[in-house]
């Protein structure tokens, strides 16, 4: 047996029971007659920062030690580590970083969930970290890895992750500790018992299944009869159809068209992906690129083509997933009730989107008209209670009202754009690749509604017809680092000031100025006066 102690490194974020967690692990370790030792490095605590705890466990009970006591380290040692247990991706692969997981001995489990950074939040575009490269980190600096959504475990159960936590190492069969006495812990704690055995029992089970699934796998491994079958969820004739490098978000994005809007659009979709496909195989028949067009194509013209409305968020509202996870996030007991008000302000734009074009100018029109005057836009304030039938009602009726999208003008509008923006890149793909790479990488500055949205949209089309035509660019290679550059400046500044200095400096326009209408304001402090 081995002489050395069990080394687990725990790291959570502030308010998700990090101390609570060590303490089950000593507490079992006592009960069950081993010596065990915790020291907790505090971080920001209940802000954003993060918490570690570091646990040692003797492997042989202090009955079998004739009275000898081991000698315990108080802080953990890079690359000595058993385990590292962890609640958030990002902060597993900063201790990774930290060198504190060793490719040949460390054993990772942690939650796929993330908790973004303020670095992450404040970007104009999509700053998030790719959640592909920190699995990636994970798997490379690991003996064995576990990574699974614990938040969304602990909410279904009703507990905080650090019960999901305890399951997992549990689970995992690090200590020599029967499943029994962690439990036996937690029901010694009193408030919350049941909850937090829920969230046991399935970081436990899913543990145990991987681990499971890990052995088959290696059997089949060494019998050299591994079938190899990908289910991405995509139906069999679009398989067909496409590359397997986009098979995983052409999947997501059908499936998010359907529930948008039915099998007619969704087919639309499909139509306009195929045109992109046909392009750049044109372009790079060997695919050395690996389709890399037509995945970037495959994620943002579905985000483009299921546009926020208020029949789109009616229908989100009033689902019964979205009151499942509301109650799950106020962890409503048996006995409580619980009433939920959704507020909404729907202006003349959002009413005009669903009439028919001639309807919607006349509309729109008159709004312009009142601003001219001096007077707000027009806006109807809404509290609807979606916990009544009534308010449920409500929303279920706007809901329904998905049929007449199509002949709305905003729909004819945003189809006409797309399709502008889908021509601008299957032209510039079939010209030079990487033309057509960057302009479908524009996508990406279609976002948010109202102001945001139209910016964005201005954005690109000034983009489209000032850098993708131009004809001052003396190589193609000029053309695609302007681009570039604009989607870049863009993104960063809302204000479009760092774009319209972009544009000049490749000697093209910068965007034409908008009129917008001067409100005057009554002081009310001086009428009082006078």
């Amino acid at each position: 047996m081995s002489q050395q102690p069990i080394t687990l490194l725990i790291c959570a974020l502030g308010g998700e029971g990090g101390g609570v967690l060590s303490e089950w692990l000593m507490e079992t370790a006592r009960a069950c007659g081993f010596a065990a030792q915790s020291t907790s490095i505090p971080g920001v605590a209940q802000r954003t920062g993060a918490t570690t705890y570091y646990v040692e466990v003797f492997p042989i009970p202090l009955s079998e030690l004739g009275g000898k006591r081991p000698v315990l380290s108080l802080y953990p040692v890079p690359g000595n580590l058993d385990a590292l247990v962890s609640s958030e991706l990002l902060e597993t692969t900063r201790q990774i970083g930290n060198s504190m997981s060793a490719a040949t001995r460390t054993r990772v489990i942690s939650a796929s969930n993330r908790s973004f950074t303020t670095q992450e939040r404040m970007q104009m575009s999509d700053g998030r970290t790719d959640s592909a490269t920190l699995l990636e980190i994970v798997r490379t600096h690991s003996r064995e890895h576990h990574v699974f959504d614990m938040g969304e475990m602990a909410r279904t159960s009703g507990t905080i992750v650090s019960a999901v936590m305890l399951g997992a190492i549990a689970g995992s069969g690090l200590f020599p500790f029967p499943r029994s006495a962690y439990e036996a812990t937690i029901r010694a704690g009193g408030k919350g018992t049941e909850a937090s055995l829920r969230g046991f029992a399935s970081g436990f089970e899913v543990l145990q299944d991987q681990l499971m699934q890990a052995r088959q796998v290696h059997e089949l491994l060494s019998n050299e009869e591994l079938p190899v079958l990908l289910n991405k969820g995509l139906q069999p004739d679009l398989s067909l159809q496409f590359p397997p490098q986009v098979h995983e978000m052409l999947a997501l994005g059908h499936a998010r068209l359907l529930d948008y809007q039915g099998p007619t659009y969704a087919a639309r979709y499909i139509t306009r992906l195929q045109q992109v496909l046909h392009a750049e195989r044109a372009a790079d028949p060997a695919g050395a690129h690996h389709y890399a067009i037509t995945l970037e194509m495959t994620r943002w013209l579905a985000l483009w083509m299921a546009f926020d409305d208020i029949v789109r968020v009616a229908d989100l509202k009033s689902r019964g997933q979205r009151w499942t996870r509301v109650k799950g996030e106020v962890k409503l007991g048996d006995d409580d009730l619980l009433q939920v008000y959704d507020h909404f302000k729907p202006g003349v734009p959002e009413f005009a989107a669903l009439l028919p074009r001639s309807l919607a100018q006349r509309l729109t029109q008159w709004d312009r008209a009142r601003i001219n005057h001096g007077k707000a836009p027009w806006a109807l304030p809404l509290k609807i209670g979606t916990h009544s039938v009534l308010g449920m009602l409500a929303l279920r009726t706007l809901a329904s009202f998905k049929w007449l999208r199509p002949l709305g003008s905003r729909f004819q509008i945003e189809q006409s754009l797309i399709d502008q923006w889908l021509a601008s890149v299957i032209a510039g793909t079939r010209t030079h690749w990487q033309s057509g790479f960057e302009l479908a990488q524009c996508g990406r500055l279609i976002k948010g509604y109202g102001s945001t949205n139209e910016r964005g949209k201005d954005n690109l089309l000034h983009i489209m017809e000032q850098l993708a035509t131009a004809q001052n660019f003396a190589t193609q290679d000029e053309r695609v680092h302007a681009i570039a550059a604009a989607r870049s400046a863009a993104l960063a500044d809302d204000a479009g000031q760092a774009l319209d200095r972009t544009l000049v400096q490749h000697g093209v326009a910068a965007r034409p100025l908008k009129a917008q209408p001067i409100r005057w304001m009554k002081n009310p402090h001086m009428s009082k006066t006078r």
